[in-house]
């Protein structure tokens, strides 16, 4: 049975650090609270003139170095982004300029944090299915551009960077063995930005009443994220005869340290068997699945042989897991 194998994983995050300490100026928290509550201590920040497709193709470009592959040899680009660099073009073709692939198929998966495992799924039902050879699949945002600075519920949390992963056929047991993609519209007011598209679009009103900005119920949101990551990832270990003490990594969505914990909980997963880098780079949405795994390569989690279990949520509400064998 064919498999699509991850070949290669590349990172990038923004210069800037925005610390905790920096936030006190900001809004009324503190580090302990912010710490306390979601596990982040920093988180990067997009520089001025620096927008998602910045990021997107310097994770491109680390993916496909470790993966020992040029731009040539390309057949399809996936960005999950919620933050597009403009609403036309997509990002994804900007990321496929800017990389110089030329003549191959880019498109945009706007699935909010959720579209780390979309475009992961979507990517290797390409390879499955034999219709391309190589898909770069990518997660980025710049998500302080929509960011409220005097909303202390969102702005302790978002932040910007960007992942990628190279996907190729595989037919030695390895790759993407299993996934599932869901959504649920009922919970849209939860998590959304109401401003910016065709409903509400740009006018000095909208921009008066701050709805260019994710507004986020945060309590709501954690309760519904732990029993959807839990759901999710129990069932598709279920459906292939799998106990999580079968899984030697999981890699989740990194939206707040408690959610993770709660998650890893109902799983029944010991903590030293899940990657968290959230306290450095803090939620980074589609991007945090994908540079979470990276760092796991690089830190030396991630082994041939490993049955690896990703989850990503996010709003809409969207969400999904995938399971591999590395």
């Amino acid at each position: 049975m064919i498999r699509a194998k991850i070949v290669g994983t590349g990172a990038y995050a923004p210069d800037r650090v925005l610390t905790n300490a920096d936030l006190e100026k900001l809004v009324q928290t503190s580090d302990e609270w912010i710490v306390q509550r979601t596990g982040i201590r920093e988180r990067r920040i997009v520089a001025e003139g620096e927008a998602t497709a910045d990021l997107a193709v310097r994770a491109a470009e680390r993916a496909l170095a470790s993966a020992k592959l040029t731009p040539d040899d390309v057949d399809f680009i996936i960005v999950g982004t919620t933050t597009p660099d403009m609403i036309l073009p997509s990002t994804a073709n900007l990321v496929q300029l800017r990389l110089g692939c030329r003549r191959v198929g880019s498109i945009d998966v706007l699935a909010a944090c959720a579209g780390s495992v979309y475009s992961l799924l979507m990517g290797a039902q390409f390879i499955q299915t034999g219709k391309y050879r190589r898909v770069l699949a990518i997660g980025a945002e710049a998500l302080s551009r929509i960011v409220d600075y005097t909303d202390r519920g969102t702005c302790i949390i978002l932040a910007d960077g960007a992942g990628a992963a190279v996907l190729e056929a595989a037919e030695d047991g390895s790759g993407i063995i299993d996934g599932d993609l869901y959504s649920d519209g009922k919970y849209w007011e939860l998590l959304y930005m109401p401003g910016g598209g065709a409903r509400h679009p740009a006018t000095h009103e909208t921009v008066d009443k701050r709805m260019h900005f994710a507004k986020m119920k945060g309590n709501e949101v954690f309760k519904v994220a732990v029993r959807m990551f839990a759901e999710s990832t129990s069932q598709l270990l279920a459906r292939h005869g799998f106990k999580a003490s079968d899984v030697d990594l999981f890699v989740p969505h990194q939206a707040n340290l408690r959610i993770i914990e709660a998650a890893a909980k109902r799983v029944d997963l010991p903590m030293d068997r899940v990657f968290v880098n959230v306290d450095k780079y803090g939620n980074t949405g589609a991007a945090s699945v994908y540079v979470a795994m990276a760092e796991a390569v690089d830190a030396g989690r991630l082994r041939p042989g490993d049955l690896v279990l990703i989850a990503a949520f996010g709003g809409g509400f969207a969400w999904g897991a995938a399971l591999m064998r590395w």
